[in-house]
């Protein structure tokens, strides 16, 4: 199973049809489970709202869990290479969980606990937006590892 963890709400209608439509895709070759824990009040300091939004992605996360955190201090990766992570990553653990901070970033404690922090790009993106890229980047991999075409 591939879980997503999300801080906050996709708002944007046209984003949360996208998001959708590659989850519907995925869903054909792996079960998809996206999570939002709700996003903290901007008005608290920094350091506060990354650990209270840390406890609630905690709440979610299991212990046989793999953890990739989606984090820009994560390592890069390309879509090949992703695609050979997750699928040696199958045959060990069956039950694997990306996790997507909120606008601030992650709380050092999930750094702790992730047992690894990828990066998609040397851009920054809105947090809503980076998961319709790490799903689109997901469906890739299936189709790379399903020797599927796909628009390059």
């Amino acid at each position: 199973m591939i879980k997503i963890l999300c801080v906050g709400k996709v708002k944007d209608k046209n984003l949360k049809n996208l998001i959708d439509d590659y989850a519907s895709r995925i869903s054909r070759y792996h079960r998809l489970e996206i999570i939002e824990v709700k996003d903290e009040s901007i008005g608290t300091d920094e350091k506060t709202v990354l650990s209270i939004e840390a406890d609630r992605l905690f709440e979610k996360i299991k212990e046989d869990e793999y953890v990739i955190l989606v984090d820009l201090h994560g390592k890069p990766i390309d879509s090949l290479s992703l695609a050979d992570k997750l699928d040696k990553l199958f045959i060990r653990n069956p039950k694997i969980t990306f996790v997507i901070g909120g606008s601030l970033g992650m709380d050092d404690r999930l750094r702790r606990r992730a047992d690894e922090a990828l990066k998609l790009s040397d851009l920054t993106f809105l947090h809503q937006m980076t998961r319709l890229i790490l799903l689109e980047q997901i469906y890739r991999c299936f189709k790379i590892l399903n020797h599927e075409t796909y628009h390059k």
